[in-house]
């Protein structure tokens, strides 16, 4: 963690989050996929959404959020917890921030509901130059979320550099469908 950054999931929710909080409808159930501290989950429960998080220690988050469904778990070591016949189980959102591992892509993608929401916000390529993570196991490449939300419709994508403290990030706000099934193929008005 480089300096300046607090610890993961503590704080105020991430402003990336809270900008696009607003295309869930008031009825939205929510994930929040290695959700520490729980700042993302207690946004959303504050919005009156039910709220599920998932990470290996769950302490923090079951002292902030209480009413949060949480579900302790290796998430790249074990079983994905959350299956519903034999499928992940899919939320109106699905949240991931400062955490990366590729090989959840596909579960997380399969966990938001038609027409949901994913909002993914971490470091990026870059990110070795200012601090940690380093690795580029743990960096998005350049437009990798793009890639992943291939056929989705994104509201919104950025990758740069930010201050206090220096970090490259990549995030994107990207909805499962661009129309609503009720609506003949018109597609859905989202304010941005």
């Amino acid at each position: 963690m480089s300096a300046g950054l607090t610890a993961h999931g503590s704080g105020a929710a991430s402003a990336w989050v809270q900008r696009w909080s607003h295309l869930l409808p008031p009825d939205a159930s929510v994930l929040d996929v290695a959700c520490g501290a729980g700042r993302h989950l207690a946004w959303f429960a504050n919005r009156g959404h039910a709220v599920t998080g998932i990470d290996r220690d769950t302490t923090l988050a079951t002292q902030q959020v209480p009413a949060a469904s949480l579900f302790t778990a290796d998430i790249e070591n074990g079983l994905w917890p959350l299956m519903q016949n034999a499928k992940p189980r899919q939320f109106g959102a699905v949240v991931v921030t400062n955490y990366l591992w590729r090989p959840l892509f596909p579960t997380l993608l399969d966990s938001v509901a038609p027409g949901g929401l994913l909002l993914y916000e971490t470091f990026a390529a870059g990110n070795e130059t200012v601090g940690r993570p380093s690795r580029p196991d743990f960096l998005l490449q350049p437009g990798e979320l793009l890639t992943v939300c291939t056929g989705w419709h994104v509201v919104a994508f950025e990758q740069g550099y930010l201050e206090n403290p220096a970090r490259f990030v990549q995030r994107i706000a990207a909805l499962r469908s661009f129309t609503h099934p009720d609506s003949g193929g018109v597609p859905t008005r989202h304010t941005l």
